[in-house]
């Protein structure tokens, strides 16, 4: 094997001999505690009481996980689901020897981004005399840096991994069962989201950005989508789609749902928006 292919075989996660605390989980609460730290700095700088940050963090988690969930269930597999709605709600599945615990096992962030501005809305409108799109500016900083570590998460349980490269260069999933080097995806995914952080969180308390109303959330929905679009031609379908009925093809349905949310993210950039103090 050619030294240019890394070969990826890690560990479920860290074996505590009665449990295993398994690297994904590691990596989203890393996301949440990160993300609340520096949120604390925001709520600081904008001198909004640091107690409204409970709330938040419940509409957040609350939303993310429902639209992630609904997300995978209604734009990827509800062909499945039609015909075993229960499933949808719990983390069981029917087999031929009964219920089964197998967790929640699907989840898709184009849901995400809808539920988590749905939950923001109300949020706003209940916890904080500013506009609805203000505290998207914000949260948006963290949800970049949510999706570099969700993403390394993916990596290390060697899901949603890229097509072959036809070359030496790539890594090869060995967990999946995978002998050919493949494209990291989730690599080009989670550090294009950091650098993205990096550059929000820069234009927040290095420019005056974050007085124009939504334009630090259409920012991002622009550069994260369209990434999304892009990368989405090299990965390998995550779920099968209709063939000859699919109307988009060759867009898979990520990179059609990632195209309206790109839009939406232009317009908020160019709209003329009142500044807030």
């Amino acid at each position: 094997m050619s030294f240019l292919a890394i070969e990826w075989n890690p560990s479920l996660g860290i074996d505590l001999g009665f449990f295993v605390i398994r690297w994904y989980s590691l990596m989203f609460v890393a996301a949440f505690l990160l993300g609340l730290r520096f949120m604390k700095k925001i709520y600081i700088e904008d001198k909004i009481p640091v107690e409204k940050m409970d709330p938040l963090f419940m509409y957040v988690f609350l939303s993310m996980l429902i639209g992630m969930r609904l997300g995978d269930v209604f734009f990827y597999s509800w062909d499945y689901y039609q015909n075993n709605l229960l499933e949808i709600f719990l983390p069981f599945k029917n087999s031929a020897e009964g219920w089964k615990f197998t967790g929640f096992t699907g989840f898709a962030s184009h849901g995400a981004a809808i539920g988590i501005p749905i939950a923001m809305y109300f949020y706003a409108k209940k916890h904080l005399n500013k506009p609805w799109l203000f505290i998207l500016d914000r949260l948006a900083i963290m949800v970049a840096l949510a999706g570099f570590f969700i993403r390394f998460g993916n990596f290390f349980n060697s899901e949603i991994y890229g097509k072959e490269t036809g070359s030496s260069f790539g890594v090869i999933f060995k967990a999946a069962g995978e002998t050919a080097a493949r494209h990291p995806t989730q690599l080009y995914e989670a550090f294009s989201y950091l650098a993205l952080f990096f550059v929000m969180w820069h234009l927040y308390w290095k420019t005056n950005k974050k007085q124009q109303v939504g334009f630090l959330f259409g920012l991002f929905m622009v550069v994260l989508w369209s990434l999304r679009f892009v990368i989405e031609f090299l990965k390998e379908p995550q779920v099968q789609e209709r063939g000859e009925e699919w109307i988009f093809s060759p867009l898979n349905t990520g990179q059609v749902l990632s195209i309206p949310l790109a839009l939406i993210g232009v317009w908020l950039m160019l709209r003329k928006s009142k500044k807030v103090a």
